[in-house]
């Protein structure tokens, strides 16, 4: 992936030497955070903790309840010139931000720039404590992405996915379920889930992260055609990054077989399609995974 010399984002808050972020334990993440990893460090913490995937991912999407946390953080520092790893994500976070400008400025709305926390261990949200166990997420409460960049040696070590383009998937995705939130859709869909069954709420999280995927491939789409950032190969890994966390992959490895009715994110080939659904189009609008009948 082609991105060094392009335009960092001055939106990146470092929390990593804050002690953890303090307060808080367990897994607690009331407030409706969203998150490309939250089935596959479910599946992780299970066998650290003995419990199973389902109890992890029961309390990961707000099934423990708990309202939004009041947050008082001190004053954002900005990550060292001199990290490489940041200034990556500080630069596919500016990405992201220049073609979501666009997009909104050409249907005739302003794109509000969302904040990436880096962190380490746990920190404090608006969506209560976040933890290197959610993986990866955004909190709509504070329009904020939250990541442990530990995540890309789970990425690399557990689920053998490498390449800064499946590392960078992996952000736009979270970018894509704040696109999501300032569009209305994420209100619209946990109002529709509080009065669903359970499957029927698994069904619309199903929905609602296969388009967050298919929001990175517009990303994608988009950012190569303006700064020709794709190298070969690049796609192939954001593909395998996509298959690689699908529920019905990490069921299998974690019990042997799956439950379609307890899937959250969508199986690997549903995430597979949709993101190449928006990388090949470009296009909003190809990705209204909630008027489908064939995910």
């Amino acid at each position: 992936m082609k991105w060094e010399g392009n335009r960092e984002s001055d939106n990146v808050e470092d929390r990593r030497d804050d002690g953890g972020g303090g307060g808080g334990g367990g897994f607690g993440l009331g407030g409706g955070s969203i998150g490309i990893g939250t089935i596959a460090i479910a599946l992780v913490a299970s066998w650290f903790f003995g419990v199973s995937p389902g109890t992890v991912l029961n309390l990961l999407t707000g099934g423990g309840g708990g309202q939004p946390a009041q947050v008082e953080q001190a004053p954002a520092k900005h990550p060292p010139v001199n990290d490489q790893m940041a200034k990556f994500v500080a630069t596919v976070l500016g990405d992201t931000e220049d073609v979501w400008t666009e997009l909104f400025r050409a249907s005739g709305a302003s794109y509000v720039k969302p904040k990436l926390v880096l962190f380490s261990g746990q920190t404090q949200t608006a969506c209560g404590t976040g933890q290197t166990a959610t993986g990866p997420f955004y909190c709509p409460a504070d329009q904020k992405v939250y990541i442990d960049l530990s995540f890309y040696r789970l990425m690399q070590q557990r689920f053998h996915v490498n390449g800064e383009f499946a590392q960078a998937y992996v952000i736009a995705h979270e970018v894509g379920h704040h696109v999501q939130n300032l569009m209305g859709i994420s209100r619209k869909v946990d109002a529709a889930r509080a009065k669903a069954s359970e499957a029927q709420a698994n069904a619309l999280s199903v929905r609602l992260e296969l388009q967050a995927d298919c929001f990175a491939g517009v990303w994608a789409f988009h950012a190569n055609e303006s700064r020709s950032i794709l190298e070969n190969g690049d796609v192939e890994t954001a593909l395998n990054a996509a298959s690689a966390i699908g529920d019905d992959a990490l069921q299998k490895q974690a019990r042997g077989y799956i439950v379609p009715d307890s899937f959250t994110h969508g199986s690997s080939a549903q995430r597979v399609r949709w993101f190449k659904r928006g990388i090949d189009s470009g296009k909003v609008s190809s990705c209204n995974t909630f008027e489908t009948k064939a995910l």
